[in-house]
């Protein structure tokens, strides 16, 4: 198949008169958990604050039913601007993701605006050509570094747009360089060992070390990680040799033309400038201070959001931009994640909904009820098995974790189960559903970036996704039995 062969814009038109857009599935599913409400018999559990968790935390055996809130035609219209700030909510609000999203576009509107990534990207392939595979373990290494240590998981979409270029210019599709990213760092929070928006939230939450059961994470995380670049490296190998076996080959065009050949014109040169050399070590550096920031200094969006739009500052004062290119070019970035930032409300919505109506709780004391008296195989499983059904609700680790650890974690001692299994079964679940989740802004917003559609990133991801949870229900099932 060649660019000749199909047109982009027909391609784009075709594929979207296909499959729903991101928005309109997050929007239907609003509407779909708001009819809920009226079939889920609405409940509350009592919340006491935990200085431990730094949270206000549901405390076993209170729950009670409460007068039902049904939500309606106005609150579904209201939720996705709800989704952006709720000061009630127990989930991290997305303005602040919103926002950072744009500061992000900005900083790579201008460093791409110095021509700086195009001409690196030409210059790595020369060096990599014949071992381009190698890219992948090797990177999706580093991410899933990210997602163990400390949930790396928003800060993910600032790397689609730099990766996605390299990915297609050694012959691979933008489905490749997405699972990188994605994958990568979504098997590290799978497997997390010291994230503290995961593992350290529900085991403070569970009244445990987060210490306990660190050794079988490391299982998870091993195991899982080999897995996974296993079966990225199986399928691009597969998509260079024949491109018509890339599950996104009608876009084969358009994914060309947006990511390489529309800077066709500007990438020439092959040799980095002294300008553009200073400009990709400043580059490298942004984000070697944002790992750092997250990692030790408790940075969040605000944060990352003033270092992104501080090193567009310096890169365009040493790309010799000038002031109204700096300007136009961070703004034309920033236009050009919008509507990445709008999937990030809208999927919060969905929890908006779902907590104005006071189904989070009843759906909780299902799963209290359910456990009870289970030996320890069936609990750790159905454990797992709940945690990935409240995971499509809550897909904020944090927020899940202090939601469900305090009500769960304990059904473990009648079980006589460890309750660090109890957490190990939550944060895989968590990260296992957060692969695929659509009410996971991250998993729309890196598609989006990717011009990657649901349901081809699903035909790509379900094998995957099956092979990981056999791997994780043996792994916690010899756990329940040591």
């Amino acid at each position: 198949m060649t660019d000749q062969q199909l047109d982009p814009h027909t391609v784009e038109k075709t594929l979207s008169s296909r499959f729903p857009t991101a928005y309109t599935i997050l929007f239907l599913l609003i509407i779909f958990v708001a009819a809920l409400t009226w079939v889920i018999p609405a409940g509350k559990y009592d919340r006491v604050m935990s200085d431990e968790v730094g949270r206000e935390v549901a405390v076993p055996g209170t729950y009670q039913v409460v007068e039902a809130k049904q939500q309606g035609f106005v609150d579904v219209m209201l939720a996705p601007t709800a989704g952006f700030y709720d000061p009630d909510s127990y989930v991290a609000n997305a303005i602040d993701v919103a926002l950072f999203v744009l500061f992000l576009g900005g900083f790579l509107g201008v460093m791409n605006a110095t021509g700086a990534i195009d001409t690196g990207i030409r210059s790595a392939m020369r060096r990599l050509e014949g071992r381009e595979l190698w890219m992948i373990p090797i990177l999706m290494t580093l991410f899933a570094f990210g997602g163990t240590t400390y949930g790396m998981a928003e800060e993910t979409l600032a790397f689609y747009a730099i990766l996605i270029p390299v990915i297609i210019s050694a012959g691979y599709d933008a489905i490749t360089g997405v699972a990188i990213v994605m994958v990568g760092a979504g098997i590290g929070v799978l497997g997390s060992t010291i994230n503290p928006f995961a593992t350290v939230i529900a085991a403070n939450a569970a009244s445990i070390p987060f210490t306990d059961g660190i050794g079988l994470r490391f299982v998870l995380l091993i195991g899982g990680l080999l897995i996974c670049a296993a079966y990225v490296m199986r399928y691009a190998k597969r998509v260079k040799e024949d491109p018509t076996r890339s599950v996104v080959a009608k876009q084969w065009a358009a994914h060309r033309a947006h990511f390489l050949e529309q800077h066709s014109g500007e990438m020439v040169q092959s040799t980095l400038t002294g300008k553009q050399s200073v400009a990709l070590v400043i580059f490298a550096l942004t984000f070697a201070v944002m790992i750092w920031g997250v990692s030790s200094q408790d940075w969040w969006m605000a944060q990352m959001g003033g270092l992104f739009m501080g090193a567009a500052i310096v890169i365009g004062l040493i790309g010799r931009l000038g002031e109204k290119k700096i300007t136009s070019s961070f703004v034309d970035g920033a236009r050009d994640l919008l509507g990445v930032a709008l999937v990030v409300g809208l999927a919060r919505g969905i929890v908006v909904i779902m907590e104005q109506g006071m189904i989070a709780d009843t759906i909780l004391h299902s799963a209290e009820t359910t456990l009870g008296g289970l030996p320890e195989l069936a609990f750790i499983n159905l454990m797992f098995w709940i945690e990935v059904g409240m995971s499509f609700f809550v897909p904020s680790s944090s927020g899940l974790a202090v939601l469900s650890m305090p009500i769960l974690a304990p059904l473990a001692d009648f079980a006589h189960v460890d309750r660090a299994l109890v957490v190990t079964a939550f944060q895989s679940a968590s990260g296992l559903v957060n692969l695929v989740n659509p009410t996971f802004a991250v998993v729309l917003g890196g598609l989006a970036i990717g011009r990657v559609s649901y349901d081809r990133w699903l035909v790509f991801i379900w094998p995957l996704l099956l092979i990981l949870t056999v791997f994780i229900s043996v792994v916690i099932s010899i756990g329940a039995l040591l």
